[in-house]
């Protein structure tokens, strides 16, 4: 299953007062970009974010969901409708996840 268009659009929204967050599709599903970092993506409709030292603290008992088979565990954000917590969540994570590789 595929994520509907509708789910897409609202964590977009959700996610709109955030400077630097960007999306590429991937067969059917969003990866999340914060500041060129891939920090999460969205995946059948769940918005989920790498597992990192700030996202298990910021979301205490935050289910852990593989976002594909075969793809890396990964925490469910339970309440997308908190900007102040993403806004802090993202801000947090961006020193914990890899930088893009350079391209040569």
């Amino acid at each position: 299953m595929a994520t509907s268009k509708e789910y897409y659009e609202y964590i977009r929204d959700q996610l709109s007062e955030i400077d630097g967050v960007t999306y590429r599709p991937m067969m059917g599903e969003y990866i999340i970009y914060y500041r060129g970092r891939v920090i999460g993506g969205i995946y059948d409709d769940r918005f989920l974010v790498k597992i990192t030292p700030s996202s298990e603290h910021l979301m205490p008992g935050a289910d852990e969901e593989l976002p594909y088979e075969g793809g890396s565990k990964m925490l469910m954000v339970d309440d997308p409708d908190n900007r102040e917590l993403l806004a802090e969540l993202l801000g947090a994570m961006e020193s914990e996840v890899p930088a893009p590789k350079k391209k040569k």
